[in-house]
């Protein structure tokens, strides 16, 4: 939860998308914001109604797409919602699609508002969010370029031929190149020509309300919003309905991100990102990523992939290595979808690096802080111990190490006790401070600035009597109590021990915390696995014909006694084991079973 709350610090301010995950990584939820950071934060402030709450309850990660545009964050969410059809998602469950303008491709054409899309029909533009929006685009489209508007022709011209607004092709005969220049003019006007018309538009609005025409100049400048709500480039989906994969990078400080968008039928649809150290120039290193990530993908390749423009020279080879096109834009739709995923690379890196920037300074605290309160030095090296056993069976005790505050799992090491009988905390304390240390001092290994234990004030003492009395060393032990419900109650020190105040939701008390429960977690992780073997040792020990070489055989092979007693005969024959032998094995640990 801290790292939750630490992400919703560094939200960006601009319009995105973002995705919810629960424990498991699955995507829960979808959802746009024109302002990221403001709608992402507020799931965690504030009451919510019962359906959002248990949402939250649920939530615990998160990732944001950024987009140019609030327009293109809403048909984002629209295209993941359909690639995760997330648990908590109502909207577009269904497959009803973003509303387009179609062109058709008729002796006659026609413009009208669709939600199905078929290439064969004629042009298509879209989509569009807002479908009252593209509704006023095409009456206006009507009012501009008089083509038909009934679906079959009449006999007689209708309404529309004396308004003007169609050449009443159902009684003229209309040149197919009046057709072709409009299609033309309907084309550029759509795809982005269409300042001049606006621009027209405000003239005659202005024109209108000089003239106290306030009923045109108001219907003229709804025209004019329409056609600016709906012509806002949308550059999250293409209308070519080609699969694509676009790529991008952001590199600093030794380490890459990479953003892959894949564009499926001409819609962005799902992000994958990569983050790792890198140690040669950033351009090969990409390149070299992009040749890795389509190995493994040979039979799924797109139809084209978008890389970035300065990359091209090193991937030139890659066209020709995976038969597909692979282009890097430097203008239009095409490299705003590049540029988009560079800036989600590179506000994803920042992301990194102000979180581990925040972690280093958290831990730093915390280790200042402990320093001063146990009144030592600050330790950089700590290393913490714990035992585990059953009733005095099978003892092992484990040791963790911890540099500046992270974990150093190189340097663990697990103890198997060889001389204490029973269960003897204090003892086994005193075996495992005994053999790790005469080792440190016989290797010239580096001394701990702290050493912490797993207990009171009688493992603390067994440590230290060892260290100061048999070795010679003088390093500081405290000891982590803990209370009836097994947590972290008390910080020990000293001789006699006495309690360390340390508050308890400080930062310094989480860090022992952190790695109390580190070595809490190797001890008994070694201990069940040691106990494992121990009991399939023993109750194989009394089998006549299962020596030593058999017993390896069968740990290596079935790993548990659970598994051996619910195998068959031909289970055992497969290792070499005869039908009787195997019978006698089966019976004896079905005899004795628990």
């Amino acid at each position: 939860m801290d790292r939750l709350k630490e992400k919703l610090a560094l939200l960006p301010e601009k319009p995105g998308c973002y995705l919810m995950k629960d424990e498991a990584g699955n995507v829960i939820y979808v959802g746009k914001a024109n302002v990221l950071k403001n709608r992402v934060r507020s799931y965690f402030t504030g009451s919510h109604d019962g359906k959002t709450q248990s949402l939250v309850q649920h939530i615990r990660d998160f990732e944001y797409i950024v987009t140019r545009t609030p327009q293109e964050a809403l048909v984002l969410e629209y295209n993941l919602i359909q690639q995760y059809k997330p648990y908590y998602n109502v909207m577009y469950k269904d497959d009803k699609s973003y509303p387009y303008i179609l062109v058709t491709k008729e002796k006659h054409p026609r413009i009208e508002v669709t939600r199905k899309v078929k290439k064969e029909r004629g042009k298509y533009f879209g989509p569009y969010p807002n479908a009252g929006a593209a509704q006023a685009t095409k009456r206006l489209l009507d009012k501009l370029y008089p083509l038909r508007k009934c679906r079959t022709l009449p006999d007689r011209a209708c309404l529309y031929y004396h308004l003007g607004q169609c050449l009443a092709p159902c009684i003229v005969d209309v040149d197919a190149a009046v057709y072709e220049e409009m299609v033309e003019e309907i084309t550029r006007f759509l795809q982005g020509g269409y300042k001049e018309i606006q621009e027209r538009l405000q003239r005659e609005m202005e024109e209108a309300a000089e003239n106290l025409d306030f009923e045109r100049a108001k219907e003229l400048r709804d025209q004019i919003q329409s056609i600016q709500a709906i012509m806002e480039p949308q550059h999250v989906t293409l209308t070519d309905f080609i699969d694509r994969d676009v790529l991008a990078y952001a590199a600093d400080r030794g380490w890459m991100c990479v953003q892959v968008f894949f564009v499926r039928q001409g819609r962005l649809i799902e992000r994958e990102a990569a983050t790792f150290p890198h140690y040669g120039e950033p351009e090969d290193d990409f390149v070299s990523f992009v040749t890795q990530f389509y190995h493994q993908r040979q039979e799924v390749l797109p139809k084209e992939i978008l890389l970035p423009a300065h990359v091209q020279e090193q991937a030139e080879a890659l066209q020709e290595w995976l038969s597909v096109k692979v282009s890097f834009p430097k203008r239009g739709s095409k490299r705003q979808l590049v540029t988009m995923a560079e800036e989600n690379a590179r506000l994803a890196l920042e992301e990194k690096f102000r979180l581990e920037e925040r972690d280093e300074a958290r831990t730093r605290g915390a280790l200042e802080q402990l320093a001063q309160s146990l009144g030592t030095g600050i330790p950089h090296r700590i290393e913490a111990f714990d035992n585990s056993n059953i009733q005095g069976a099978d003892p092992v005790s484990a040791m963790v190490v911890f540099i500046d505050g992270k974990p150093a799992k190189k340097e663990y090491r697990k103890y198997k006790i060889r001389t204490v009988q029973g269960p003897d905390d204090y003892e086994t304390m005193r075996e495992v401070i005994r053999r790790r240390y005469t080792r440190v001092l016989k290797e010239n290994l580096p001394l701990p600035d702290l050493i912490v234990v797993d207990g009171g004030k009688g493992q603390i003492s067994a440590a230290v009597d060892v260290l100061e009395n048999e070795l010679g060393l003088f390093i500081p032990v405290c000891g982590l109590a803990k209370d009836d419900h097994h947590r972290t109650e008390r910080l020990l020190m000293g001789d006699p021990p006495q309690e360390i105040p340390l508050p308890r939701h400080s930062e310094a008390f989480y860090l022992l915390q952190r790695i109390q429960d580190e070595v809490h977690r190797f001890a008994i992780t070694f201990h069940r696995h040691r106990r494992g073997k121990t009991m399939l040792k023993s109750r194989l020990d009394d089998i006549p014909g299962v020596g030593e070489k058999r017993k390896r055989l069968l740990w290596k092979h079935f790993g548990s006694l659970e598994r051996m007693r619910e195998a068959t005969v031909e289970e055992f024959r497969q290792i070499g084991i005869g039908d009787k032998l195997a019978r006698e094995i089966l019976r004896h640990l079905r005899e004795n079973e628990g």
